[in-house]
């Protein structure tokens, strides 16, 4: 299907009794439900701290087979095991074959960077790797530019792209301009799957928001959103909202 490279994703398994992902409210539901349909070119993954959001995009990720800290799906390095085994427990209903794609995720991005470095030091790959990164070491940027630098030069189109919480790296005009590329990836026949917390991503056209919350994980409009009537909340009127938050 043109713009959806994965289409559901599908609970084939349980993690083992008394796994802490048990207690993960994302994993909880998505037992219960059995598959989680992703019926958008773009779909957000949203919720508070601790309901799994990111848990859940690793492991889709994993399962598509990207690197657990991210890259592409050449990227095979590895600093630290730390991400869970819920990939083991799900599999993914598959259209057709993205030409390109990437795992962008802020928390381990330094690493993504180190390889690179690496693997242009170590030679014998032909041209540079980081002349698909726009040819500067992206550890010569800073961090919001080097990320952004990944998807403006590195990012093809006809591609399955997946970003845990970007907005960690950029500001709120870095995170417009994000908005731009992903229209420009989404009409080469992109998908992106994207965890975030931020309001201004959140308002992208046509995506689909799947909140997940204790009660479940359910499909909600943008204005519905937490994060869209907290922050809205706070910007009208944030001598009130800090009378409440601050002892005064």
């Amino acid at each position: 299907m043109k713009n959806r490279y994965i289409g559901d994703v599908i609970m084939a398994g349980e993690p083992e009794e008394g796994s802490y992902l048990n207690n993960i409210p994302a994993v909880r539901h998505l037992k219960e439900m059995k598959h989680l349909p992703l019926r958008a070119p773009v779909t957000f993954l949203v919720g508070e701290n601790g309901t799994g959001k990111s848990t859940l995009l690793e492991a889709i990720a994993v399962a598509a087979g990207f690197n657990p800290e991210g890259g592409t799906k050449n990227f095979s390095f590895a600093t630290r095991s730390t991400h869970s085994c819920l990939h083991e427990c799900i599999k993914l209903a598959k259209y057709g074959f993205p030409k390109d794609g990437f795992f962008l995720r802020a928390e381990s991005f330094y690493n993504v960077a180190t390889n690179i470095d690496e693997m242009d030091e170590a030679g014998g790959l032909g041209a540079p790797v980081v002349n698909s990164f726009g040819g500067i070491s992206l550890h010569e940027q800073s961090h919001g530019e080097s990320f952004l630098s990944v998807v403006v030069h590195r990012f093809s189109g006809n591609g399955l792209y997946i970003l845990d919480e970007p907005e960690a790296a950029l500001s709120p005009m870095r995170l417009m301009t994000l908005l731009s590329e992903m229209d420009r990836l989404v009409k080469m026949n992109s998908q992106f799957i994207i965890s975030t917390h931020s309001p201004i991503l959140m308002a992208y056209p046509g995506a689909e928001i799947l909140e997940l919350s204790d009660a479940g994980i359910r499909s909600v409009d943008y204005r519905e959103t937490e994060h869209y009537q907290v922050t809205r909340r706070f910007l009208e009127n944030p001598e009130k909202m800090l009378h409440y938050l601050l002892d005064d």
